[in-house]
């Protein structure tokens, strides 16, 4: 699933501040391109938290919608989001979401010692058995 959602993006400093009004969150970059990257990150982590919470992801504002909401949510008397940059940022979701659910996480286990021994006498990768094993378990290939 590909998808785009507007964010505004104005310097500050040396930084890049990047604010997605459907989300209504905000992040940070170290240049224009690195805010963009940043936002896409970001867009992908709500997206994420809204499946896991099973509720739908929020519709794509309109330019003036998004920046009604920059308005109303995000500006500040000293900083205002919706007079940055207005950009589209797109992300394919299930190339983003097999990215970060792919990511290995370590997991310990307990063994007989004479198993253990055994198996690293034949030099079998304990985590490579594990994650056949479960996948087996699991139905999943």
């Amino acid at each position: 699933m590909k998808l785009v959602y507007p964010a505004f993006i104005k310097q500050d400093g040396n930084q890049y501040l990047a604010y997605i009004p459907d989300f209504d969150g905000m992040t940070e970059g170290n240049s224009f391109v690195n805010a963009i990257e940043m936002a896409r990150d970001y867009i992908g982590l709500m997206c994420l938290d809204y499946e896991d919470a099973n509720r739908n992801l929020p519709p794509v504002s309109t330019e003036d919608q998004a920046r009604s909401i920059a308005r109303s949510k995000a500006d500040e008397e000293d900083f205002k989001y919706s007079t940055g940059t207005l950009t589209y940022i797109d992300l394919d979701y299930a190339r983003y979401k097999a990215k970060v659910r792919n990511q290995s996480v370590k997991k310990n286990c307990t063994l007989p010692q004479w198993l253990c021994e055994e198996a690293e006498d034949k030099g079998i990768n304990f985590s490579r058995v594990l994650q056949e094993a479960l996948e087996e378990k699991l139905a999943i290939r």
